[in-house]
C-alpha cells in the first residue's frame, strides 16, 4: 500500500540449522507425496484434528496417531496479500497466503493462495502438483473451489 514504511531487522545469523518433520510430520509428507492426501491427527480427548499430523495433543499431551484423512478442500479462514518483499522491494505482482481449515480439522494450514478475489469464509481447495517430492511445496497452492 502506497505510504506504508516496511519494518526490517537487518543483521545477519551466524548459525545453521537443519529442519525435520519429526515421524508424525514425515508420515503427513509421505501420504501427500504418494496419495495426495492431507493427514492429520484427532485427539479423542479433546476432539481436535491437527493438521499436519501430530504425535501428541497440544491440548491435554495425550498421545496421537496420524490416520485422519481431511481436506483437500476447506473454508478460508485468514488471509494476506504482500505487495512487498522482504528486501522491501516490490512485487512485480502480489502474493496472496491465508489459513485454511481443511474440511474435517481443526487446526489451520498457512499456504499461497492461486488466483484473486479471495474473501475470508470463502471455499477454496488444494492445488497439487505434478511431480511430488515429500515437501509441503508439493501444494502449489489453494485457489477457489469449483
Amino acid at each position: 500500500m502506497p505510504g506504508l514504511a516496511v519494518r526490517r531487522w537487518p543483521g545477519e545469523f551466524p548459525f545453521a540449522y537443519r529442519y525435520t518433520a519429526g515421524v508424525a510430520g514425515w508420515r503427513f509428507l509421505e501420504a501427500l507425496r504418494d496419495r495426495g492426501v492431507f493427514l492429520g491427527s484427532r485427539c479423542d480427548t479433546c476432539d481436535y484434528v491437527y493438521v499436519p499430523a501430530r504425535l501428541f495433543c497440544e491440548r491435554c499431551f495425550a498421545e496421537l496417531a496420524a490416520d485422519t484423512e481431511v481436506g483437500p478442500a476447506g473454508t478460508l479462514e485468514s488471509l494476506a496479500i504482500g505487495h512487498v518483499g522482504v528486501d522491501g522491494e516490490p512485487l512485480e505482482e502480489p502474493v496472496a497466503v491465508g489459513l485454511v481449515r481443511l474440511d474435517g480439522a481443526d487446526a489451520v494450514l498457512f499456504h499461497r493462495l492461486i488466483g484473486d478475489g479471495f474473501e475470508i469464509g470463502m471455499r477454496v481447495e488444494a492445488v497439487l502438483g505434478s511431480e511430488p517430492t515429500g515437501s509441503i511445496l508439493d501444494v502449489a497452492g489453494f485457489r477457489k473451489e469449483s
